[in-house]
């Protein structure tokens, strides 16, 4: 890959790539780096009964190495739009990737639970800049007539390292101990950090700015609490939630909206500059990716809890069943990525809203004589609708922003996908924990009530779909170089 820009007369449209930094290495290193690190989002839920029989915790306690994550992410994520206008992409990757090695590294030493909970905090530290800073370097040195291919690439990072995490760890569970989950992936990030510490250039200067410990408190308390309560509904339904959902949710939502005030009072201050919302293009494309996010997020809780309670898969067939969708997602990324340059989104969006609405429609129809056959064409379908979907939303929503709100809008979308992820699964995990107690309060079985409780998780996806091909009819075609 060859720089486009200009490097005598840099155009505020066009991007302007410093001397002596090779874009192709660059932009390889960081996608590489982003797959690997946002892997570990999805990586330990197949592993957490093993982990509750070798630490002696319930369940209840043995999900926080999820949830830790997620919190995390969600209290990071809104930092990195100041972050990376005050430091150079070279120390905010290194910094990344020094935060996940040493998570990684210390999660597969750990001694007890406690360290490994606090392992992965360490290791979602890392994993949250690196979202952000992959998507605002992708803007800052791709030409816009490019973006989408890129951007494709991206998508495979976004959706597919999320989608193929249980079946990697239920491959690495089937021959080894848990802790190899860790030490596999340790080699791959100190080989990112090398490479980085030799590749990785300064793009952009710096622009010295205070940080409004206001709006950062205020922040934590908004993503932190929305996506802890929404985390904790499953768990509630069930009985076994320590703190009352309805709690964190109220002090994340007022707290969330003190933080728009504030923010939108600063103004180039702001910790999370909201005039991205100006957009048009961006506010109905950042509404797609959080629908999206939640049925890719709640599909991925559920179909393992299916394909294990129901049809009675083992951890590694269940991985196997679902590693299809995932390279189909992959494979499609790219390109949809090419498409999207020459047709731009509507063509792209409208179908794969359709398809995904009609593969989550589909899943209703699982029941405890399904084959294994049915469930892999239909999440292969779902994979299809959302592979159309996220690569022309993320370029739309970006692409319509101006240079100086690149790093905001790339940390509102990644902000909003952990949301968005976080309510998708509080809202299959309650559905069908409430129809499992109140099947089995009618007398049914724990699998027919699994299956019923499946049946309604999907028709709620099924109906939240069906609003976003609505939606997606209002999506428009907006490039800032135009």
């Amino acid at each position: 890959m060859t720089a486009t820009a200009s490097t005598t007369a840099p155009d505020p449209v066009r991007p302007s790539v410093p001397p002596g930094v090779r874009v192709g290495p660059l932009v390889a290193l960081l996608v590489g780096s982003a797959f690997v690190v946002i892997l570990n989002e999805t990586i330990m839920g197949v592993a957490l009964p093993e982990l509750m029989r070798e630490f002696d915790v319930p369940a209840s306690s043995a999900q926080w190495l999820t949830t830790a994550f997620l919190l995390t992410m969600a209290v990071v994520i809104p930092v990195t739009g100041w972050l990376l206008r005050r430091f150079t992409l070279r120390q905010v990757f290194l910094a990344a990737m020094v935060s996940f090695s040493i998570g990684t590294a210390v999660a597969g030493m750990a001694p007890t639970f406690a360290v490994l909970v606090l392992a992965r905090v360490v290791q979602a530290v890392g994993t949250a800049l690196m979202m952000p800073l992959l998507m605002t370097t992708i803007l800052t040195v791709v030409a816009p007539e490019r973006r989408g291919r890129m951007m494709g690439t991206i998508s495979i990072v976004i959706s597919v390292a999320p989608a193929v995490g249980p079946t990697i760890s239920g491959l690495v569970l089937d021959q080894l101990s848990w802790r190899w989950m860790f030490w596999l992936v340790l080699p791959i990030a100190l080989l990112s950090l090398g490479l980085g510490a030799l590749w990785v250039r300064n793009i952009g200067e710096p622009v010295r700015s205070s940080l409004d410990v206001a709006s950062v408190v205020l922040s934590a308390l908004a993503f932190g609490g929305l996506v802890y309560g929404l985390s904790s509904i499953g768990e509630s339904a069930s009985g076994h939630s320590p703190v009352p959902p309805w709690l964190p949710l109220v002090v994340g939502a007022t707290a969330l909206a003190g933080f728009v005030v504030r923010q939108l009072r600063l103004q180039d201050r702001a910790l999370l500059d909201l005039r991205t919302f100006a957009s048009r293009t961006f506010s109905v494309a950042a509404l797609l990716i959080a629908v999206s996010m939640m049925a890719l997020f709640g599909t991925l809780i559920l179909l393992p809890i299916y394909l294990q309670s129901v049809l009675g898969l083992s951890t590694l067939e269940t991985g196997l069943v679902l590693l299809p969708g995932g390279l189909v997602m992959g494979l499609l990324a790219p390109v949809v990525g090419r498409l999207f340059d020459r047709v731009g989104p509507r063509p792209l969006i409208a179908p794969g809203a359709a398809v995904t609405s009609a593969a989550l429609w589909l899943m209703t129809s699982f029941d405890q004589t399904t084959a294994q056959g049915p469930v892999v064409a239909v999440h292969v379908l779902l994979s299809v609708g959302l592979a159309l979907m996220f690569t022309p939303l993320l370029t739309s929503a970006l692409g319509s922003l101006p240079p100086q709100l690149y790093s905001h809008g790339s940390a509102t979308v990644s902000t909003l996908q952990q949301v968005a992820g976080a309510a998708g699964t509080a809202l299959f995990v309650t559905v069908l924990t409430r129809q499992q107690v109140s099947g089995q309060e009618a007398g049914a079985s724990l699998v027919q009530a699994t299956a019923d409780g499946v049946h309604t998780a999907f028709t709620y996806g099924g109906v939240i779909s069906a609003v976003a091909v609505l939606v997606a009819l209002a999506v428009r075609h907006q490039r800032t170089d135009a």
